[in-house]
């Protein structure tokens, strides 16, 4: 995947409207992939679901905590993606008291698909899900893919996270 162009998918997502009225005053917009990457270098990091242990536990606090670190070493943005709706990835922003990075939400899995990231995790009743992956995107092209090892569809060898923590990708960051 390095050195190939990020999916070109448009992303369902809710942002607020004051316009809107009421006790949700949100209106659904759509945005590309191209307007999340182009003309920026950005770290993605994906994971299986929101409010999923690892990912609720490890990886977005720390991802989070450590965003002045991304910045100062040249990225623009740090996103999180999960193939969950909107809605979902929203209240788990609010839950978690997300203050850097972007979620996205990957509803339907098709930037997943694409990514060859997509797989069935019906033996936990999840359905399709994000493998854990990090990479590295510079104007729209994947620079460095960190991919969890044993990428498969039956929870074998469970599920790892090392390779795409945030301090693996800082490593490399730091390395340029």
């Amino acid at each position: 995947m390095e050195g190939r162009k990020v999916p070109s998918v448009v992303f369902k997502t809710r942002v607020r409207d004051e316009s809107v009225g009421g006790p949700n005053p949100f209106r659904w917009q759509d945005v590309s992939s191209d307007e999340l990457f182009a003309g920026k270098r950005v770290v993605v990091f994906s994971l299986p679901g929101a409010f999923t242990p690892t990912c609720s536990n490890q990886q977005v606090p720390t991802y989070d905590a450590l965003y002045p670190e991304f910045r100062d070493l040249g990225v623009d943005e740090v996103y999180c993606l999960s193939v969950n709706d909107a809605f979902v990835m929203f209240q788990w922003g609010k839950h978690l008291g997300v203050k850097n990075i972007k979620l996205i939400p990957d509803g339907s899995g098709h930037f997943t698909r694409r990514m060859g990231m997509l797989i069935n995790k019906d033996h936990v009743g999840f359905g399709m899900r994000s493998w854990r992956y990090a990479m590295v995107v510079t104007d729209g092209v994947i620079e460095k893919l960190f991919e969890e090892p044993g990428i498969n569809d039956a929870g074998e060898g469970g599920d790892p996270y090392g390779e795409s923590a945030p301090e693996a990708v800082l490593a490399y960051l730091r390395s340029r």
